[in-house]
């Protein structure tokens, strides 16, 4: 039999009796409408924890603290976290970057321009890392630690940080309207070190270094203070600054009077994984180095499983729907076997292969399960819509499935997400669903003996 004919017949005998195959197709589309809204709630709710993690930091990067005086929480030894270890560490796989962050000793280095003097947090970095770390240009681009002069770059409000020496009391703001005190882009700018004792005006000023401003960023608390307020500058120009600072003032005994990054125990690292999926296993290798880490990782993965476990709740109440309806499939083919006896028999008379007999009741079945799962995704996708409708934002609805949450651009993340694979899986689902349900009926009709088929009446 060819699989036209197959095909042709399996739509025949559906629509033979239309009441009975519509009522087990319905209850294809409600199981099947019920796993996917279901599911499609959990995942909403997964996006919407995402996003609000996003909002309270950055979901790849991973922070490495030295703080502990070279022993971990088992009192071993741990190496210092030197240049060496950062190698070590950007050879993980799944890494994109590694940087060490190091926020100068206050007064220790000093950005003039004219009068005005810079008076906030100065950090060194790894100038290559800026941009792999995920900040953000408003205006200018990123060092590249070749530049000729010490290259800076500020944060957002960074310029409203300069004081007037000759009048130190009075402070500008970025949120009074006013510009800043200086243009960073067409003044001019020098960098130097400070002194010790700031009272001790005797000998000369220290050397005045040229420094050009090549950018500022895009302020993001999320990100960092320093993306607002700070200023970034090469990690080995601020310890050549450091050494520097110990000969104007007479110090030999700082540990930064010869400086060599490869014996430096840096107190702040950050690592950035390439995807957030990977965060806990490069974590992990960290802290097997004995150092202490924070991400959000510590966050996300126990909120992850929360949101996980209640997926597979939703899911599982969606699926005894569908459970109901793989039982009106099979009572649906059993009945068709005992109308339709008389006519197996025949078929097998006039010599029909037997495979092809279960080829038909298989195909109506499955065919019962696609159309109903078909149907239920259409379904599905509309009861979805009127969801995000009522419930997105924070409305009543939302509020109780945990979504509805305000990203950073002010929009609304949906309380209800139906992503392609969730179709996908919901028709496979339901297209296996009733070919189970119809392979104990199929088997049962070719056992039927062709001679008490004829008989049957």
């Amino acid at each position: 039999m060819k699989i036209f004919d197959q095909i042709t017949m399996c739509l025949q005998n559906l629509s033979r009796r239309k009441v009975r195959t519509t009522l087990t197709t319905m209850g294809v589309v409600v199981g099947t409408c019920a796993i996917v809204v279901m599911i499609s709630l959990g995942v909403g709710m997964q996006e919407s924890l995402e996003a609000m993690l996003a909002q309270m930091g950055d979901l790849t990067k991973i922070e490495i603290y030295n703080y502990s005086g070279g022993r971990g929480d088992s009192g071993n030894e741990i190496p210092n976290l030197d240049d060496s270890v950062i190698e070590q560490i950007a050879a993980y796989d799944h890494v994109e970057v590694v940087t060490p962050i190091v926020q100068a000793d206050w007064g220790k280095i000093k950005i003039r321009c004219g009068d005005y003097e810079y008076n906030d947090s100065i950090y060194g970095v790894y100038p290559e890392a800026l941009e792999k770390l995920g900040y953000e240009l408003s205006e200018g681009k990123f060092p590249t630690g070749k530049e000729k002069e010490i290259a800076v770059l500020f944060g957002e409000n960074a310029p409203y940080s300069f004081n007037d020496t000759k009048n130190p009391d009075v402070w500008f703001s970025p949120y009074d309207n006013e510009d800043p005190p200086v243009d960073i882009f067409n003044d001019t700018f020098t960098i130097s070190v400070g002194r010790e004792d700031e009272e001790d005006k005797s000998g000369k000023d220290p050397e005045k270094h040229d420094m050009v401003i090549t950018g500022r960023l895009v302020g993001d608390w999320n990100k960092g203070y320093e993306t607002v307020y700070g200023a970034f500058l090469p990690i080995d120009k601020l310890y050549e600054l450091y050494k520097e600072y110990d000969s104007y003032n007479g110090i030999s005994s700082s540990s930064s009077s010869a400086f060599n990054p490869r014996k430096i125990n840096y107190d702040h690292v950050y690592v950035k994984v390439t995807d957030m999926d990977y965060v806990d296993e490069v974590e992990t290798k960290i802290k097997d180095l004995g150092y202490d880490t924070y991400s959000m990782e510590t966050m996300r993965k126990p909120l992850q499983e929360q949101v996980r476990n209640t997926m597979l709740l939703l899911g599982g109440l969606g699926g005894i729907s569908l459970f109901v309806a793989a039982m009106g499939i099979t009572n649906t083919m059993v009945m068709s076997i005992y109308e339709r006896t008389r006519e197996i028999g025949i078929m097998k008379v006039l010599g029909c292969v037997i495979g092809d007999i279960r080829t038909i009741f298989l195909m109506e079945a499955g065919l019962i399960g696609f159309g109903g799962g078909v149907i239920g995704v259409i379904l599905s996708f509309i009861i979805s819509a009127v969801l995000n409708v009522l419930g997105g934002g924070g409305g009543s609805i939302g509020g109780m499935m945990g979504g509805g949450y305000y990203d950073g651009s002010g929009a609304a993340t949906q309380l209800s997400v139906i992503p392609p694979w969730l179709v996908a899986l919901a028709l496979v689902f339901s297209t296996l669903i009733g070919l189970i349900s119809g392979f104990s009926p199929a088997n049962r009709a070719v056992k039927i003996s062709a001679l008490e088929a004829i008989k049957h009446e």
